[in-house]
């Protein structure tokens, strides 16, 4: 039977294991995906931690980790149209994706470009499109400054391509370990910690337009002392707080045409992936530590069929 990686509770990594399950059937808008790769995100350990969003249904266990995923199509399920078996597509998957086979709802999944591995189509459908969609929404002109905090991160890496394909002058805060890795992205480096909002004034002695906070707490407090407007202050760190601050959280798409975008984006070299770290399924949970742990720079992906 296929193999997944699970969580059977809420807690630590204690709670994590291998099981083997029935492959799932597509429902109505939803297709059958044998998984290639799988993108391991911070959200997969915050679920398994227990931070769910407010009024989410209750999790049923065990639950397969992971919201991103790259594969073939095995199986069309009623109303859905543009999609066939054998396509290779990549998307959110409903039912996880450290999986050997998903479920996919057609309504954000896209067609896996023949030029695009399914490693780097994996990176795409959280990190890069929540990338997207914040950059869209500040919505900054050529020769702005913006200032991205947790830089050397999945989203941040993203973000930071994209503002600076959009002529944007980009200054990411993130540990002084990254300082080469956030500066290979065309950003200003300033290293993250106490005294960060002092670094940032000295890099950027005119002031920051727009701040995209990708840490939350402190940081974000600080951050948004930095801004004159903080109607330019976006944050997926921290959603509550950012609004408390006078800012928004990023407002998110979830749509097929954002990953078709970042798809032509990917392969028109606009946006590297930047994928720090491909592990076998066998060792999900070591690749999960690494993104929990903060120690990977770029993103981290699961290659299901190693």
């Amino acid at each position: 039977m296929p193999k997944a990686y699970v969580f059977t509770r809420y807690g630590g990594p204690e709670t994590e294991a291998f099981v083997e399950q029935d492959v799932p059937v597509p429902g109505p808008g939803e297709l059958l995906v044998a998984v290639r790769a799988a993108g391991v995100n911070p959200v997969d350990w915050k679920l398994r931690a227990g931070y769910v969003r407010p009024g989410s249904e209750p999790q049923p266990f065990p639950a397969v980790f992971g919201s991103e995923a790259a594969g073939v199509v095995e199986a069309v399920g009623p109303d859905v149209s543009g999609f066939a078996v054998g396509d290779e597509v990549f998307g959110n998957p409903v039912t996880g994706g450290y999986a050997e086979y998903t479920l996919l709802p057609a309504a954000v999944t896209a067609h896996k470009p023949a030029g695009l591995s399914f490693t780097d189509a994996a990176a795409l459908p959280v990190a890069a499109a929540t990338a997207y969609d914040g950059i869209r929404q500040l919505g900054l002109a050529p020769g702005s400054t913006l200032l991205i905090t947790g830089a050397g991160g999945g989203v941040g890496t993203a973000a930071a391509q994209l503002a600076r394909h959009d002529g944007v002058r980009v200054v990411g805060v993130a540990s002084p370990a990254k300082k080469d890795f956030v500066e290979s992205l065309g950003a200003v480096h300033v290293a993250s910690g106490p005294g960060f909002a002092e670094r940032v004034r000295a890099v950027a002695p005119d002031g920051v337009d727009a701040v995209f906070d990708l840490v939350g707490g402190d940081t974000l407090r600080t951050a948004a002392t930095l801004l004159d407007d903080p109607a330019t202050l976006i944050s997926v760190g921290d959603k509550q707080l950012v609004v408390a601050l006078g800012g928004a959280a990023v407002r998110r798409a979830r749509d097929a045409a954002v990953l078709q975008a970042l798809a032509r984006l990917t392969e028109d070299g606009v946006l590297r992936t930047r994928v720090d770290r491909v592990y076998p399924l066998a060792s999900a949970g070591e690749a999960l530590r690494a993104v929990e742990q903060g120690h990977a720079r770029g993103k981290t992906v699961i290659d299901v069929v190693a």
